[in-house]
């Protein structure tokens, strides 16, 4: 198979959002830097990240946002979503961990994602879910919070 050259252009359309409760700095306050590195095994056992500009079917992409509070007050219940881009399963990995997860773009809750087949309560396929939601209760003044979420090539 060809390299995903996709990769780049979802990293032009990737759509990252921050929704601000206290929307009074919702238009300057939030500054996000989106990163699409490989995740690679290195010979000695360790892991390490290279630019995913050309990632192979079954390859390990971890998308990575970096969101920084660029205004001298703190903020507060600011909620970030990472889509999972078509074409990419999620491996069920994130950071941080407290990410809720939808499979419809509206509903989220917390992971792993549930429904009942059968009168019997059955965990929800990773490869559905569509975008994962970090809610950030306090971001301090001009610090960060950092997320990301690994997928694999489909």
């Amino acid at each position: 198979m060809k390299p995903f050259k996709f990769l780049r252009h979802a990293l032009i359309a990737f759509t990252v959002s921050a929704s601000l409760m206290n929307v009074s700095y919702a238009a300057d306050a939030l500054k996000m830097e989106l990163q699409a590195n490989k995740v690679v095994k290195t010979a000695d056992g360790k892991i390490s990240y290279i630019p995913a500009s050309n990632a192979q079917k079954g390859e390990t992409v971890q998308y990575r946002a970096i969101y920084t509070n660029t205004i001298d007050q703190p903020i507060s219940d600011v909620a970030v979503t990472l889509p999972i881009p078509a074409n990419m399963i999620f491996t069920g990995e994130a950071k941080p961990s407290s990410a809720q997860a939808t499979i419809d773009g509206k509903n989220y809750a917390d992971m792993p994602l549930v429904r009942k087949v059968d009168d019997k309560v059955v965990a929800i396929p990773l490869s559905e879910y569509k975008a994962l939601r970090w809610n950030i209760k306090w971001l301090p003044a001009n610090k960060l919070a950092d997320v990301s979420l690994n997928t694999i090539v489909n």
